[in-house]
């Protein structure tokens, strides 16, 4: 719409463009960092237009990629610098391949180069599994460049960016563009608050899907850019459980990809996010209890068999994430009247009780005590699993006990 109005008055187009401009130095004067993306990516798109200049636009990224090699500034700030260039190119990365290819190359060696000089001394500490295998747990920065270059390498076509101005570039092309004035970063201030780095995770490949729509590769683009919107769905409608579950289920392009499989490891990535979720557990919990209730004739097995997936990987699980885990499942089945193939989960009966697995039933089984009663549990477990049942919760009244005087 932008574009066709500026095809049509070219002053409106540059009192717009002004406007933005001056939406996304506010957003980062005020730290909204998501806010500031987004503006950055809405410039962006512009390009495809024909309402930016191309010269412009790479101005304004390679100014980004010189704050994030500032000196004597926090590494958090320069890493959101970089992620917002980078997290900017699906959108525009085509359009500048074709007209300003060399400009852009040299954009793309400045941001290896400082990839390759930056620590990354947190990575251990956020991750959810001890061991990579089998899928590795990568940085979110070093995910996403691997995706930026596997774009690259495909001439920067992706097939999940919806681009309606595609049907009037007839119109588009002949409209005069408007350059984005130098913008500056704002210096870094010690009250400062950016993005912490966060580890990618990964639950599901292909081989985990049944026939049908396959899931894009852990280095595709479009993974990022199908995970990005999930998790902005979430952020949108976690106070409203049921549009929440409707909204992620209509997600776009849903019919080329197994949704259920990326809702399911993006809601599962929130909830062992480290070192905190974003939200409170529970949100995550009552969320997939409404998917279920919304898809019941996929949802429910997909949760299934990644709930195995879990529990076979417990053993290099986060102490914190097996907490979480534990919460959750024993919330999950008590609005399922406690049902689960348990002799699935025989061979853990084998191991000592304070084995990761026997011990996270142990466990569940101890928190699902608060939403039933005791019996209930006698009668609903197999035999084998007498041993992991919590006592019975007896009242102790001393004055009836032995010594009471």
């Amino acid at each position: 719409m932008v574009g066709l109005m500026n095809a049509k008055n070219y002053n409106f187009g540059g009192e717009f463009v002004e406007y933005m401009v001056k939406t996304f130095k506010d957003s980062l004067k005020q730290c909204q960092w998501d806010a500031a993306r987004y503006a950055l990516r809405f410039l962006a798109d512009l390009v495809n237009c024909h309402v930016i200049s191309t010269n412009s636009l790479l101005q304004l990224l390679d100014s980004m990629v010189d704050a994030a090699n500032e000196d004597n500034v926090p590494q958090v700030r320069r890493d959101w610098y970089v992620f917002a260039v980078l997290s900017t190119l699906p959108w525009v990365g085509r359009e500048l391949y074709e007209k300003k290819e060399s400009a852009l190359e040299n954009l793309l060696v400045r941001i290896e180069v400082f990839l390759n000089k930056r620590t990354k001394k947190h990575h251990n500490a956020l991750r959810v599994w001890s061991v990579d295998a089998p899928h590795p747990q990568e940085e979110y920065l070093d995910c996403l460049w691997a995706q930026i270059r596997k774009l690259r390498q495909d001439n920067w076509t992706e097939k999940h960016i919806p681009r309606p101005y595609l049907a009037f570039d007839s119109v588009l092309c002949e409209a005069l563009q408007h350059n984005i004035p130098v913008i500056h970063p704002p210096p870094h201030q010690d009250s400062f608050e950016y993005p912490m780095p966060w580890v990618v995770y990964r639950m599901f490949d292909y081989t985990d899907c049944p026939p049908g729509p396959i899931l894009p590769g852990a280095h595709s683009i479009e993974r990022f850019l199908i995970e990005e919107h999930l998790h902005s769905i979430i952020e949108m409608h976690r106070w409203e459980r049921k549009e929440c579950a409707i909204h992620l289920l209509m997600l776009p392009y849903k019919d080329k990809i197994p949704l259920e499989y990326c809702i399911v490891e993006v809601i599962f990535a929130e909830l062992f996010h480290m070192p905190t979720p974003r939200y409170l557990e529970i949100c995550y919990g009552s969320i997939l209890i409404e998917l279920c209730k919304q898809q019941p004739s996929k949802m429910p097995q997909v949760l299934a068999q990644a709930t195995e997936i879990l529990f076979m990987r417990i053993d290099s699980m986060n102490t914190s994430c097996f907490d979480r885990f534990v919460n959750w499942f024993s919330y999950h089945l008590s609005n399922f009247q406690f049902r689960w193939s348990w002799d699935d989960w025989d061979s853990c009966l084998l191991l000592e009780n304070e084995h990761p697995r026997p011990k996270f039933i142990q466990e569940v089984l101890l928190k699902c005590l608060r939403f039933s009663y005791h019996d209930r549990f006698k009668e609903m477990m197999p035999e084998g699993y007498a041993k992991l049942i919590p006592k019975p919760p007896m009242p102790h009244y001393k004055y009836s006990m032995e010594g009471a005087g």
